[in-house]
């Protein structure tokens, strides 16, 4: 757990007097990180600021600063292969030494003082999966759940009762990484595309192909239930251990349709989604990072709600934070740098999207969406929303942040970012494009107070919209309306 306990005395009481006289509470120190007292007084836990106070008791921590034990634990796939390059680059970034060492539960990195040795911190990790990331949480035993899924409501719950906060709230997360849940098949196969119904019926066993998919304790196994199949167990398949060994066998295994994540696609192929209008999607890193692909998966950090110690809210700061990006990118991941894509480049989403437009679509609003479009390029950073909500999706919730910590470096200076809102074609032509104004105009006002941006702003900030005349995928499919409805970014 995070923070110092003084060896031998976590037992003992102490009291903790504040400085000048007056209130005084005395319990057990719960928690101690240089900076803050958590104590288990008669009043439950309370937290004190240790400037403002005077510790009396032989339980008292020393003078010195203490060293922070951090516990991390959650998906394997995310501690074993991302936080390994997180850590040892951010050491490097705060002039600390570290050191690696194994544990029966996984692994510790001590980071160090450089000019007197001392331990300044010590991040162990526990690579096990999302499911018992949370449990250790709950039981105390760990400070930061590393999850490939959404928190689930009964965790939600269970949090909440323990004390721990809202994990379902915004603050309480935040998205590390990308991937995504795609069908592969070998490379042996002449198919190049299929359907999202075509998908769930092999998932059914209601499809021909032989079917390989990851283990069922596994982050992926819970999204792709509740992704594509509304929460039910897929019909059986021939599982494997991890999603790179599903790769793996369908390479080998011409006939056969497996489901891997995009990080772990191997020797297989991917296969693109497709739906009745004829629109296909694949994954790449860029339909990832603008979820125009459907099937992104969000990879999580989450906190409890209580004070982090300094060291460890630096480290995950850092690793959201520009400089983290390649990191995350070297060790295999998506990362979430905004990438510019010119409209050159994106020739065939145009003119998939302006054949596929709704019937009331007209000439002149797609020559006012050309004009409009002449002399910009796109954002990777798109703000998509939950499922039949206004809210905006975990991805989106990032990006908010994303973008106005860039609008606060200065990236955007003197130049003009449109938030252009687009809508489904469900209903009429009018109502979808007042529906796709009001969308980019709340975007825009979350990114403005959250970049804190006054009336004198080096960078100006618009809106526009062109409701249904550019889908990026199906109106005829739930998925598709989902992926239609979104704001983007174009710059100027």
């Amino acid at each position: 757990m995070a923070g110092l306990l003084p060896g031998g005395g976590a037992a003992e009481e102490v009291t903790l007097t504040a400085r000048g006289g007056g209130l005084s509470v005395t319990g057990e120190i719960v928690d101690y990180d240089g900076e803050f007292y958590r104590i288990d007084s008669p009043y439950g836990v309370v937290t004190l600021d240790a400037a403002t106070v005077i510790c009396s008791g032989a339980a008292c921590p020393g003078d010195g600063p203490p060293a922070v034990d951090l516990t991390v634990s959650g998906s394997a796939h995310l501690v074993d292969a991302l936080m390994p390059p997180l850590v040892e680059t951010f050491a490097a970034r705060q002039n600390l030494g570290l050191s690696r060492r194994s544990t029966d539960a996984g692994f510790v990195y001590v980071l160090t003082d450089r000019d007197g040795g001392a331990a300044v911190a010590r991040f162990a990790f526990r690579p096990v999966t999302a499911d018992e990331g949370f449990a250790d949480l709950l039981a105390g035993v760990a400070d930061i759940v590393l999850s490939d899924r959404a928190v689930t409501a009964d965790e939600v719950a269970l949090a909440e009762a323990a004390g721990l906060g809202d994990l379902s709230a915004p603050v309480r997360s935040r998205v590390l990484a990308l991937d995504a849940l795609v069908p592969v098949v070998s490379l042996a196969s002449d198919r190049t595309t299929i359907t999202l119904a075509a998908l769930r019926d092999a998932l059914r066993g209601e499809g021909a192909a032989p079917l390989h998919l990851p283990a069922e304790n596994g982050g992926l196994e819970q999204a792709l239930r509740r992704r594509l199949l509304g929460g039910a167990a897929p019909a059986a398949a021939q599982r494997h251990e991890t999603p790179a060994q599903v790769s793996a066998a369908v390479a080998e295994a011409p006939g056969a349709l497996g489901i891997t994540r995009f990080t772990d696609l191997g020797e297989a192929e991917p296969l693109s989604l497709s739906g009745p209008c004829g629109i296909a999607v694949a994954a790449t890193r860029q339909t990832i990072k603008t979820e125009d692909y459907p099937l992104t998966l969000p990879l999580f950090a989450y906190v409890p709600a209580r004070r982090l110690p300094p060291i460890a809210r630096t480290f995950l700061r850092y690793t959201s934070s520009p400089a983290a990006q390649p990191v995350i990118r070297r060790a295999g991941f998506v990362d979430q740098f905004p990438e510019i894509v010119p409209v050159g480049d994106q020739g065939a989403r145009l003119v998939d999207a302006m054949l596929s437009a709704g019937g009331e679509v007209g000439l002149a609003d797609l020559r006012r969406m050309a004009a409009r479009l002449r002399g910009t390029a796109r954002l990777t950073l798109t703000y998509r929303f939950e499922d039949g909500s206004s809210v905006l999706d975990a991805q989106s919730r990032s990006n908010i942040g994303r973008l106005a910590e860039a609008i606060r470096r200065g990236v955007f200076d003197g130049r003009r970012l449109i938030f252009v809102g687009f809508s489904d074609g469900v209903g009429s032509a009018a109502t979808n494009l007042r529906l796709s104004r009001r969308r980019a105009e709340t975007v825009r006002a979350a990114v403005a107070a959250e970049a804190r941006m006054a009336g004198d702003a080096p960078v100006t900030l618009d809106t526009d919209a062109f409701g249904e005349a550019l889908p990026m995928a199906c109106d005829d499919t739930a998925w598709g309306r989902g992926v239609n409805r979104r704001v983007e970014i174009w710059l100027e």
